[in-house]
C-alpha cells in the first residue's frame, strides 16, 4: 500500500506498508517497506509520521484487508523509510507493485490541480523576504543573510476556489501525518498543508516550463523567477516590491464585483434547442450560418443579475448599481482583455458602443473553442444547452449470428466459439448514424453541424479516426471475441470506444441486454416444487444461457422477487458438478429451508461450524452452503476443489475488493460464477467493479483505471457519457428487474410509506441538550484532528436520546411515559393488533431491542419475538418459522443488521423503523422482509422521526438533495463523514418545537 504525505516544507513524500511484519522495534514502523522498493524519488532520512495505533503497534491500512485490531486507537509517532518526489501522477503510482492509498490518490489530484493552474496561467510572481517563515510555512534560512526568494504562487478564484475548498474538505489525515514538532503527536494543520504543498508545486511547475522554453528574463529578482530562487536586494526595495506584488495578487484573487459575460445563441434557437425536424424528408444535416454573440455584464456573486450591453449604453443598469457605478468602463475594459484570448473581439472594439457580434458557423465554432479559456480567465460564458450536454462520438458494433432467425432452442447451448458476422459503424451519444449522415459529416467544413434537428459538435480527430476505421469494413469473429469487444476500455486496435451495439441473433441480444426478453424460455425443470412466475422463468432461462456459456452473471432483481428460486431452478436444470454457494450467516438456514421446499431432490450440504468437514470430502454434493466467514477461513481448502459453479448470495458482502472475503472468493476455481444481489451499487461504483471483477475478471479493467476513467467522472462530475459506456459494458452480464415495473409483477400489494413525526419528552430534551453541551466542551479542549470524531460520537448519543432516555443512560430504568417515540410506537402496534395484523419493529440498537421486547409483551399480551446478531442459527430459524406460522397477530423485534436481509416475514404487514439508519438502501432491505412475494396485504412502513432534532434535519437533507442509496449514502452512516465539521454541527441544534406536549 503506497502512501503519500506533505512535509513541513511542502514537499511530497512517499512511503509504503505491507501486511508482513519486518520485526522492527519501535519507533520503526514494523510493516513499513524499505526505501529501495519505493518508486523513483530523492533519498531522505526516515520520516516520523503520526498514525493511529494500539498497544500492539500501528493500525494497518483498512484497504489492506487485514482483520480489525482490538483496542482503542490513539496517535503514536513511527519512523518510516520515505522518498521525496517533485510531482506524483498515475504513471508514477503504477510503477509501484501494490495498491494506492487514499492519501496518494488525493496528492495525485492535488498535483493535477496545480498543473492545471499553471497550464492556464493562473499564477503570479511573489517575493519571500529573507526572514524566517511564519508557523506552518517553509523556512527560508537556506539563503545567506540579506538574500530573499522569488516564488510563483497560484491565483485561485471562481471554480478554482470551489475545487480548492473541496480539496481541503477531503484532505486525508494521512497527508498531514508528518509530526508537527519533535516529541509531539499532533498532525500538521490541514490549511497549512494544502497551502505550502500547492505553492511549492506551482513554483516547481512554472520553473520547469520556463526552463523547457529557454526563458531568460534579466537578473536579480526576475532571474530568480526562472533559476535559483535566491536573490540579493536592499531591504527597502524588497519591502516595496513585496507590497506591490501582494496587492497585485490580492486584486487578482478578489476580482471585480462585476464581470463581462458572453452569451452565444443561434438565430433559430428556441430555449437553447432547435425544434425537431418536422419536414417529411428533412436533410440529415442542414447548414445554417447565423449566430449571435451578445455582450453582458454579470454580478460575480449573483450570476442571475445580468444586464445587456444595449441597456448599459442607455444607462439602464439598475440590477448592477449595488456593484458598480461605471458599467461602460467595465464592459470596454473586459472586452479589451478578453480579446487577448479571443482575437475575433477586435472587430467589436472598433465599434463606438459594442453590443454584440454576428457570427457564421465557423466563427461560432471558433468562439466555442475559446469558451473554456474565457471561463477559466474569469469571464462569464452562457452557452446553448446542447453544447454543455454534447454527446461523444463512438463506434457502433452490429453482429449477426449465422442463423439469426432461429432462437436458442431449449435443448441447445450457444457456443462462444461459434462464428458471427460483424459490421462497424459510428454512433453519436449511443445512437448509430446512418450512411447518409456519415457522408454528410465527412463533407462538413467545421465540426459544428446540425444533425437530426439539433446542433452537435463532433471532435475532428475522433471523426477522422472513426471514418478511417470504417474503411476496414466488417468480417467474422467468434462470439467470445464479440463479447470482449464491447467492454469498458476498447482494445488498442479500436480508435474509439464502442457506445452502441445491435444486430440479429443471440449475440446481439446479449450485447444489447435484450436477451432475457428474446430467449426462448425453458420449461420448468423437473423436481422444482411450485410454479415459476413469467419473469422468474425468463430469469432462470437467462441464467441457464450464460451458465452454459461459462460467462459470469449477476442477477440483481429487486429484493423479494425470488432470486433464490430462480437459482434453484438452474441448479436442478443442469447438475454438472458441485456448486459452492456462499451467503451471510443470517440466511444460511433460509437457503436450507428454501432448497428443501422448492428443490428437495438436490443434495445440499452445509459447511459451517467448528466441526465442519474438509471441503474436499463434499465434492459429491449438488450444493455446498457456506458463509463468507467460513469461505475466508477455509480459502486454501476450498480453492483446491474443482467447483462447477461458485455463487455469491448477497454479493454486496464483497463490495470492498480489498477485503479478505473478496480476495478469498476470487481465488476459487469454477467453470461458471454467479452473483445474487438486490443492491449491486450501494455507495460507490467501486462496489460494482468488485462484483463484476469476481464474475468476469478484467471486464471492467483494473480498479485504478476504472476509478480514474469512470468512477470519478460519474460520481463527482455526473458524466453521462462515462455512465453510458459503463452501462454498455455491464449490460451483457447483469439482469435487474424491480417490483415497481407492472410487467414484472402484477399481484404485489401496495406499499405505503408514512413519516411519523414525534416530539421529545422534557427528559429527552434535557438529555439532548446535555449531549450537545458535552460535545461543545470536548470540541473546545480537543485538537482539530478529533473534531469530526467527537461530533459523530455525539450524533450516536443524540439518536439514543431520541429513542429513549433509558437507552442513552443504560441504567435499566423503566420505559413507560418517558419517550415520544415509544408512545407513537405503542399507538401503531395497538392499531395493527386491533386489526388482526402483525408488526416488525427494527432498531439499530440491539440493547434497546432487549429492553423493548418484555415491555411490548407486557403492554399488549401477545407473543413478542426478538432476533439480533447473537441469536444462534437454530434459534433464528425457529423464531422465523413460528412467526410465519402463527394464526394470531404478533410482534417481531429485530436488530437492523441481523434481521435486515435474507428473511421472509410476510406474516407482518406493518414495518416500523424506530430509529433512522440514514441509509435508504439498508432500510429498504429491512422493509422488504415483509414486502415481497407471498405478501397478500398492503404494507405500511412507519418511520419514526423526532421533530426539531438532527433526525428531522438529516431526513430533510436526504430528501432535499435527492440522495440515492445506490450512489451516495452507502452502507451505514459513513456518508456523514464527508460533511464538514461545521455542517455536522448545524445538524445537531435542538429546535424549540422538538419538545412535545
Amino acid at each position: 500500500m503506497l502512501h503519500g504525505f506533505v512535509g513541513r516544507d511542502g514537499a511530497i513524500n512517499l512511503w509504503a506498508e505491507t501486511d508482513v511484519s519486518s520485526g522492527a522495534k519501535s519507533p520503526a514502523h514494523p510493516f513499513a517497506v524499505e526505501a529501495s522498493r519505493l518508486p523513483v524519488g530523492d533519498a531522505r532520512p526516515p520520516a516520523t509520521v503520526v498514525l493511529p495505533s494500539t498497544g500492539a503497534g500501528p493500525m494497518p491500512s483498512p484497504l489492506l484487508g487485514l482483520p480489525p485490531r482490538r483496542g482503542r486507537p490513539r496517535l503514536r509517532a513511527w519512523e518510516v523509510p520515505a522518498v521525496t518526489v517533485p510531482f506524483v501522477d498515475e504513471e508514477l503510482a503504477d510503477e509501484f507493485d501494490g495498491r494506492v492509498a487514499p492519501s496518494l490518490g488525493w496528492l495525485i489530484e492535488l498535483c493535477g490541480f496545480a498543473a492545471d493552474l499553471v497550464r492556464r496561467g493562473r499564477v503570479l510572481p511573489s517575493v519571500r523576504p529573507a526572514v524566517a517563515g511564519r508557523a506552518g510555512r517553509p523556512e527560508t534560512g537556506a539563503w545567506p543573510a540579506g538574500r530573499s526568494e522569488a516564488r510563483w504562487r497560484p491565483v485561485i478564484t471562481g471554480l478554482d476556489a470551489a475545487h480548492h475548498g473541496e480539496l481541503l474538505r477531503r484532505l486525508p489525515a494521512a497527508v498531514r501525518a508528518e509530526r508537527a514538532r519533535p516529541g509531539d503527536v499532533a498532525l500538521l494543520p490541514a490549511e497549512d498543508v494544502l497551502h505550502v504543498a500547492l505553492e511549492r508545486l506551482v513554483d516547481t511547475l512554472v520553473r520547469m516550463r520556463l526552463t523547457e522554453a529557454g526563458v531568460d528574463i534579466g537578473d536579480g529578482w526576475l532571474a530568480a523567477l526562472t533559476g535559483e530562487p535566491g536573490f540579493a536586494a536592499a531591504p527597502g526595495l524588497v519591502d516595496e516590491l513585496t507590497t506591490r506584488l501582494d496587492a497585485w495578487h490580492g486584486d487578482a484573487v478578489s476580482g471585480a464585483a462585476v464581470r463581462l459575460c458572453f452569451r452565444l445563441s443561434h438565430v433559430d434557437d428556441q430555449d437553447d434547442e432547435l425544434p425537431d425536424a418536422t419536414d417529411p424528408a428533412p436533410a440529415a444535416i442542414a447548414p445554417r450560418d447565423t449566430w449571435l454573440l451578445e455582450f453582458l455584464l454579470q454580478a460575480v456573486d449573483e450570476p442571475s443579475a445580468l444586464v445587456t450591453a444595449a441597456d448599459i449604453w442607455q444607462d439602464q443598469y439598475a440590477p448592477l448599481r449595488r456593484w458598480t457605478r461605471h458599467p461602460q468602463e467595465r464592459l470596454l475594459g473586459g472586452l479589451g482583455r478578453a480579446a487577448r484570448l479571443y482575437p475575433d473581439l477586435d472587430a467589436a472594439l472598433h465599434v463606438p458602443r459594442p453590443v454584440d457580434m454576428v457570427l457564421d458557423t465557423e466563427e461560432a465554432h471558433r468562439f466555442l473553442g475559446q469558451a473554456a479559456a474565457l471561463e477559466e480567465a474569469g469571464y462569464g460564458v452562457l452557452l446553448p444547452r446542447w453544447w454543455r450536454e454534447r454527446r461523444g462520438l463512438g463506434l457502433s458494433f452490429e453482429v449477426r449470428t449465422r442463423d439469426p432467425i432461429t432462437p436458442v432452442l431449449r435443448d441447445q447451448t450457444a457456443d462462444l466459439r461459434s462464428l458471427v458476422d460483424y459490421r462497424w459503424g459510428l454512433a453519436l451519444g449511443g445512437d448509430p448514424l446512418t450512411e447518409t449522415e456519415l457522408k454528410d459529416l465527412a463533407k462538413a467544413k467545421v465540426p459544428l453541424v446540425r444533425l437530426r434537428g439539433r446542433w452537435v459538435y463532433l471532435d475532428e480527430r475522433h471523426l477522422e479516426a472513426g471514418l478511417r476505421f470504417l474503411g476496414r469494413g466488417g468480417g467474422s469473429m467468434t462470439a467470445g471475441e464479440a463479447l470482449r469487444t464491447v467492454r469498458l476500455l476498447p482494445p488498442e486496435s479500436l480508435p474509439l470506444p464502442v457506445t452502441a451495439s445491435g444486430g440479429e441473433g443471440w449475440v446481439a441480444d446479449l450485447l444489447t441486454g435484450e436477451l432475457e426478453q428474446r430467449l426462448e424460455l425453458l420449461d420448468q425443470p423437473e423436481g422444482l416444487v411450485g410454479e415459476l412466475r413469467p419473469y422468474q422463468k425468463r430469469g432462470f432461462s437467462w441464467l441457464t444461457f450464460l451458465d452454459g456459456l461459462g460467462v459470469g452473471a449477476c442477477l440483481a432483481d429487486d429484493m423479494g422477487l425470488g432470486k433464490t428460486v430462480q437459482l434453484l431452478a438452474l441448479l436442478l436444470h443442469r447438475r454438472a458438478g458441485p456448486t459452492l454457494l456462499i451467503c451471510p450467516l443470517s440466511v444460511l438456514g433460509n437457503w436450507q429451508r428454501e432448497a428443501a421446499r422448492f428443490a428437495p431432490s438436490l443434495n445440499v450440504t452445509v459447511l459451517h461450524g467448528s466441526n465442519r468437514p474438509a471441503p474436499a470430502s463434499l465434492a459429491g454434493a449438488d450444493v455446498v452452503l457456506t458463509t463468507y466467514a467460513t469461505a475466508t477461513l477455509d480459502a486454501e481448502e476450498l480453492a483446491a476443489v474443482s467447483w462447477d459453479r461458485v455463487v455469491l448470495d448477497e454479493a454486496q458482502h464483497v463490495k470492498n475488493a480489498a477485503s479478505a472475503a473478496a480476495r478469498a472468493v476470487r481465488r476459487l476455481p469454477a467453470r461458471s460464477r454467479i452473483a445474487l444481489t438486490g443492491t449491486p451499487v450501494e455507495n460507490r461504483l467501486a462496489e460494482l467493479w468488485s462484483i463484476m471483477d469476481f464474475l468476469n475478471p478484467g471486464v471492467l479493467a483494473n480498479a485504478h483505471t476504472f476509478r480514474a476513467r469512470f468512477a470519478v467522472p460519474v460520481e463527482r462530475y455526473a458524466d453521462e457519457d462515462a455512465a453510458a459506456r459503463l452501462r454498455q459494458a455491464t449490460r451483457p452480464f447483469l439482469l435487474r428487474r424491480v417490483k415497481s415495473d407492472p410487467a414484472v409483477i402484477t399481484d404485489l400489494p401496495e406499499k405505503r410509506l408514512v413519516r411519523q413525526l414525534c416530539g421529545l419528552t422534557v427528559e429527552q430534551a434535557s438529555l439532548y441538550r446535555a449531549v450537545l453541551d458535552e460535545m461543545t466542551t470536548r470540541l473546545g479542549e480537543a485538537h482539530d484532528k478529533w473534531n469530526k470524531g467527537i461530533v459523530l460520537a455525539a450524533m450516536t448519543k443524540l439518536k439514543q436520546a431520541c429513542v429513549h432516555p433509558a437507552l442513552l443512560l443504560g441504567d435499566g430504568s423503566p420505559l413507560p411515559g418517558r419517550s415520544g417515540k415509544l408512545e407513537r410506537l405503542e399507538e401503531i402496534v395497538d392499531g395493527a393488533l386491533a386489526a388482526g395484523e402483525s408488526v416488525l419493529c427494527f432498531t439499530q440498537f440491539a440493547r434497546f431491542g432487549t429492553m423493548l421486547t418484555p415491555h411490548l409483551a407486557g403492554r399488549f399480551g401477545v407473543p413478542v419475538r426478538y432476533l439480533h446478531g447473537g441469536t444462534p442459527r437454530a434459534e433464528r430459524d425457529r423464531l422465523v418459522a413460528e412467526f410465519q406460522a402463527s394464526a394470531t397477530p404478533g410482534i417481531f423485534v429485530l436488530s437492523l443488521k441481523a434481521g435486515g436481509t435474507g428473511l421472509n416475514l410476510t406474516a407482518a404487514n406493518h414495518v416500523v423503523h424506530i430509529d433512522r439508519w440514514w441509509n435508504p438502501a439498508t432500510e429498504a432491505q429491512a422493509t422488504d422482509r415483509a414486502y415481497r412475494i407471498g405478501q397478500r396485504r398492503d404494507v405500511q412502513v412507519h418511520t419514526l422521526v423526532c421533530l426539531g432534532t438532527l433526525e428531522e434535519r438529516i431526513d430533510r437533507l436526504l430528501l432535499d438533495k435527492g440522495v440515492l442509496a445506490e450512489r451516495v449514502v452507502g452502507n451505514g452512516e459513513g456518508w456523514l463523514t464527508t460533511l464538514s465539521t461545521t455542517e455536522l454541527r448545524d445538524l445537531l441544534v435542538l429546535e424549540p418545537e422538538a419538545i412535545g406536549d
